[in-house]
């Protein structure tokens, strides 16, 4: 499994899922353009002392990336209508792909993906008002649901 982020801005968070990343033993990607330096001082304090255990991988644009991937499923992530996480089922070369925190994927990036999966979240805002609540969840959150869901699923079949 890997999991990618696309165009990221805000190191706390990446610094936070890269840390995920090395706890899981799972490849991260980020897809420029970055909204921070990969030197900076709060991504490099969220990811603590475990840098030496990510494996990062850098691309220059999401056409290099998906060349990158053709033989692997890219599973995106967005609030739009996805199938629902616990819908899904996993497979172990998955690409977990995750958008900017403040516009998420754009929709041609979405459809140049194998699947979309949304995350359930009871209190959501509706479009139409009837419920006002919380537009989304912070991405380093849906990635580390996204991350325990999917290596859940591939380990059970796999019988560890």
């Amino acid at each position: 499994m890997e999991i990618s982020l696309f165009e990221p801005r805000i190191p706390q968070n990446t610094g936070s899922i890269a840390r995920t990343c090395a706890a899981f033993d799972i490849k991260l990607n980020l897809i420029e353009p970055l909204g921070y330096s990969l030197e900076d001082k709060y991504l490099k304090r969220a990811g603590l002392d475990y840098w030496p255990l990510v494996k990062l991988r850098n691309y220059p644009n999401f056409k290099n990336f998906k060349e990158s991937k053709l033989n692997k499923r890219i599973i995106a992530f967005s609030k739009k209508n996805g199938v629902y996480l616990k819908n899904f089922r996993f497979i172990e070369d998955d690409i977990l792909l995750f958008g900017r925190e403040d516009t998420g994927l754009p929709d041609n990036v979405i459809n140049n993906c194998d699947s979309l999966i949304s995350i359930f979240m009871p209190n959501i805002e509706l479009s139409n008002n009837e419920k006002k609540g919380v537009r989304s969840l912070n991405i380093s959150v849906a990635c580390g649901i996204a991350i325990y869901e999917a290596y859940k699923q591939i380990n059970l079949k796999n019988g560890n």
